[in-house]
């Protein structure tokens, strides 16, 4: 292993001024599968089974996505409460079976594929009740709590896991999916824990920090004193590379679940945007999405554009992929069932999915021909090249 001053030095490097997209891909979404309870039943779906009940990623669709599409990140989805299950909590305790799991999809990615995995605690910032997520489960480091996980036990499987994967430089720690309503301070201070635990564990890897208010690119400068715009910036990494993890759909409720495009990014991303630029932060949006409704497209391409037009962007995944979506849709069709960005996707009636409606036709040919393929994911990228 590397030593932390070598590993420190890492971030010195100078950071390039052209705007420059480095990593582009797709959010795997589908280790989270399998909980709910439409009566709220605590530890439905728990620890469940995998390759029935849930599963992380296709290997064939991700050999289509890297040998076809060119892209070159994954954001790969898991539950907190089967990496540590309820019986030992959360921290350094795992399921072995489970995290075996996880890293053989892991290291499938970026092993074998080449290509950069972002890991994703799909959890909302909250752990031990799943059953009717978003909402349920208690939101860790809520001392008022007596259920909840704690912010030590929090930065304890952050270290955990961080030290399995320190020496895989392509991946990328995502230390929580859209934290929302809770205060910001405690946001901060579970953030910190885990950067704290990280790289004290001798992991140099590019961490991405979420902000509160399902870390929204829209609502990062509102909510007053919680605004993730007035916390964020107080996240402390001793080497310098953590990055912003952004969300942002472009329904009128920004949830990415309605099927009109009515939320323009370049203007509902002008703030987030702009306290990037003041704070010398950079960004990945990990989540983003669109139906095939008129005018999405030319919406969709837009945020894409905006991205790579803004050098603080750096990243993206779409949403999203997933071997177990079926003819259900991710984002942003009413619930109807279109498919998913999952190659071969199909709708409920047979028809081409979001895959062949979306992905294809808008996302793909926005997808840069020239990605970072080799070295360490960082804040300041590396080298770009074109995927033979």
């Amino acid at each position: 292993m590397k030593s932390f001053a070598a590993l420190t030095a890492l971030t010195g490097l100078i950071a390039p001024a052209a705007a420059t997209i480095y990593y582009a891909g797709v959010a795997e979404s589908g280790g989270e599968f399998g909980v709910w309870s439409a009566t709220s039943t605590v530890g439905a779906g728990l620890p469940g089974k995998f390759g029935v009940d849930y599963q992380f990623i296709s290997t064939s669709a991700v050999d289509t996505h890297v040998d076809q599409n060119k892209v070159n990140l994954f954001r790969v989805a898991f539950l907190l409460e089967r990496m540590c299950p309820l019986a030992t909590g959360l921290g350094a305790t795992f399921d072995e079976t489970h995290f075996a799991h996880y890293q053989d999809s892991i290291n499938y990615i970026t092993e074998t594929k080449g290509a950069y995995a972002i890991l994703d605690p799909h959890n909302y910032m909250r752990y031990n009740n799943p059953s009717q997520q978003p909402m349920s489960g208690s939101v860790i480091g809520n001392t008022s709590d007596v259920t909840a996980a704690t912010t030590a036990q929090f930065g304890a499987f952050w270290g955990e896991l961080a030290r399995r994967f320190s020496n895989n430089s392509r991946v990328i720690f995502g230390l929580m999916n859209e934290p929302h309503d809770m205060p910001s301070s405690l946001l901060l201070a579970n953030l910190q824990a885990a950067v704290t635990a990280i790289r004290a564990a001798n992991a140099s890897n590019l961490i991405i920090a979420p902000g509160n208010s399902w870390t929204g690119g829209h609502s990062w400068t509102q909510g007053g004193a919680e605004a993730s715009s007035l916390w964020l910036n107080k996240l402390v990494d001793p080497i310098n590379n953590t990055a912003i993890d952004i969300h942002e759909y472009l329904d009128s409720d920004f949830s990415g679940t309605h099927q009109a495009c009515t939320s323009d990014p370049a203007t509902n991303l002008a703030n987030a945007t702009a306290w990037l630029k003041a704070n010398n932060y950079k960004a990945f949006i990990t989540e983003f999405g669109a139906s095939n409704a008129t005018g999405c497209s030319t919406m969709l391409s837009s945020m894409i554009d905006y991205m790579a037009a803004n050098d603080e962007y750096i990243g993206w995944t779409a949403w999203a992929a997933g071997p177990f979506w079926g003819t259900a849709s991710p984002c942003c069709t009413d619930s109807k069932n279109w498919g998913s960005l999952e190659p071969g996707s199909k709708a409920a009636d047979g028809g081409p999915g979001m895959y062949d409606t979306v992905w294809v036709p808008t996302i793909q040919p926005k997808v840069p021909k020239l990605l970072q393929w080799t070295g360490a994911a960082s804040v300041h990228g590396g080298n770009l090249t074109a995927k033979a």
